[in-house]
């Protein structure tokens, strides 16, 4: 593996995220929506989370700034970060299949709104979050900057510690009991052990 070819992993991850996200995207601004929670708080940490995933490293690919923060290129890490796309790729994409018409890019409800216990969802309550943090963990392993590498983690880490309560908090409010029953028996990120 080269740095080159680590480069053109991250950005095929960009543009598959892109692909996997549109029709969803398209599909959910039909649906009406009976319950909007978006904040300036929850626009912001999603654009800095967009910003840190795409334009951050993208400018450093194609600029190769900020130098001074490189650090040497090794093709273990583009290997492993190559292992993580494709993880975070395949879980992206069975997340949104899964939440089908209950899907959106923000807080919330649509109409016929159910909650989604089966499939990935049956272990995680939030599986696209658990596929972000291995897009950055991705981005972290094969883009070798400090600045650009790292800006994933950091955007993934506003998003998830602003976001994951208040998206918590209204689900609880629509479906009550049943989700306090299916958040005692799921882990938020990663599946519980016991």
């Amino acid at each position: 593996m080269t740095e080159t070819v680590a480069f053109a992993v991250w950005a095929a991850g960009l543009v598959a995220w892109f692909a996997i996200r549109w029709p969803y995207q398209r599909r959910a601004r039909k649906i009406t929506v009976v319950r909007d929670d978006r904040s300036l708080g929850d626009r912001t940490v999603l654009a800095v989370a967009s910003f840190s995933l795409s334009i951050i490293p993208l400018a450093y690919v194609v600029t190769g700034i900020p130098a001074w923060a490189d650090y040497p290129f090794r093709p273990w890490m583009a290997w492993a970060g190559t292992i993580a796309m494709l993880c975070f790729l395949l879980l992206f994409h069975a997340s949104h299949r899964q939440l089908g018409k209950n899907w959106s890019v923000t807080l919330e409800i649509r109409d016929s709104h159910r909650l989604v216990t089966d499939g990935l969802y049956r272990y995680v309550r939030h599986p696209m979050y658990s596929s972000f943090w291995l897009w950055a963990i991705a981005q972290a392993l094969l883009i070798p900057n400090f600045v650009a590498g790292l800006a994933g983690l950091v955007g993934v880490g506003l998003l998830y510690f602003y976001r994951v309560g208040h998206e918590e908090a209204m689900m609880r409010e629509t479906f009550g009991e049943a989700y306090d029953a299916y958040a005692a028996r799921t882990g938020r990120v990663i599946p519980r052990i016991l």
